[in-house]
């Protein structure tokens, strides 16, 4: 193959590329911006629930990720990450699973306590994680 064409195809695939990154830049800010409302909103109601739980409910960082296995997670240091494609899924599966990693910032593990957290906002949240577990990433 010329040299030439060689690099056409190249620059070509680049491009392809860099509009594809475009709209994955877009839509992470569309996720950034739902999150962040569902969050407020929620410790919101979790402040109406108990004053003193809304204090545990306090998070550092939120970042939105191009992940390949995980809807959300919550570190230690209390950073919530969720993925991009929570865009994708109905309004009851992104309210779960923002309240999902919400309460792990006062119950790091998937105890009875923890599901009951879960259950005060979100009622049907263990039917709702089976649905979530068995949906598969495009």
């Amino acid at each position: 193959m010329p040299y030439h064409i060689f690099f056409r195809r190249i620059r070509r695939r680049i491009r392809q590329k860099s509009l594809n990154h475009k709209e994955y830049l877009l839509q992470r800010e569309s996720a950034r911006t739902l999150v962040m409302e569902r969050l407020i909103y929620f410790v919101g109601e979790y402040a109406k629930l108990d004053p003193i739980l809304a204090q545990f409910m306090k998070y550092n960082h939120v970042s939105i990720r191009n992940q390949r296995r995980r809807w959300g997670s919550c570190s230690s240091k209390k950073n919530l990450n969720f993925n991009y494609r929570i865009l994708t899924l109905s309004p009851e599966l992104r309210d779960y699973i923002i309240v999902h990693e919400l309460c792990h910032l006062k119950e790091l593990h998937h105890g009875k306590t923890f599901w009951d957290l879960v259950e005060r906002i979100i009622p049907d949240g263990q039917a709702l994680n089976m649905k979530v577990r068995h949906i598969k990433f495009q």
